[in-house]
């Protein structure tokens, strides 16, 4: 496992942003892991955020693309840091843009914030987490409707490797649906490799009891 995604994984269970015990998500899943991205709220928390995932983007789709979307409204500070990230890491200057949830109709009107997105532009989507797909059905004609624009992919952080709507994970539904490329920074299988029996900021987070938890959700809700 590549070195930045080891440090991700313990930046997470840091920022206590991943968390385990015992949670209801909202599709009414009993889960013992729970990712609440909302956690990052520092600049220093954003800043190294931000450098996770260009790092990830760069393995996964490289740079040779124009906009980072970040859809409303925790796409918005992923976009902004992330394109810094990239900028400071790679020296390549990438635009940033979000969707508004409404339309402004004036000054710096339309649904888009940020750069404006036109013909022939190379998109890569940021999102924290996919769970269902929904906000990119919302996202995508969004982005289509500004013009002949190529999505060369989506980027979330945590890809919890377990059913959407169907018996595929949420990243496979729709890459299968959009026919564009979907990769998180982590998998979750990533973090129990990583965290099982293992010390991290000071104890160990995945015990046998907590592995057996776990094993016996994805038993039930784990993507085939």
């Amino acid at each position: 496992m590549e070195a930045y995604k080891q440090e991700f994984i313990e930046f997470m269970v840091e920022s206590q942003v991943l968390k385990f015990g015992e949670f209801t998500l909202k599709s009414g899943r009993k889960s013992p892991f729970f990712m609440n991205a909302g956690a990052y709220v520092t600049g220093t928390q954003l800043r190294r955020l931000g450098e996770y995932y260009a790092k990830a983007i760069h393995d996964n789709y490289g740079l040779d693309f124009d906009v980072l979307f970040g859809p409303a409204y925790k796409g918005i500070p992923l976009s902004v840091a992330t394109t810094m990230a990239i900028s400071e890491l790679y020296g390549v200057d990438i635009r940033y843009c979000s969707n508004r949830k409404e339309v402004k109709d004036h000054g710096d009107t339309g649904i888009l914030l940020g750069s404006k997105i036109k013909d022939g532009d190379r998109v890569v989507i940021i999102e924290d987490v996919t769970t269902s797909g929904k906000s990119i059905e919302e996202t995508f004609p969004i982005i289509q409707a500004q013009g002949d624009v190529q999505i060369k992919g989506l980027m979330v952080s945590l890809n919890r490797m377990e059913r959407g709507k169907g018996t595929k994970s949420a990243l496979e539904e729709i890459q299968e649906t959009y026919g564009f490329p979907a990769n998180a920074i982590v998998t979750m299988e990533e973090v129990i490799e990583y965290l099982y029996n293992k010390p991290c900021q000071g104890k160990v987070i995945i015990d046998d009891t907590m592995k057996a938890a776990i094993d016996a959700y994805y038993a039930e809700y784990g993507a085939k």
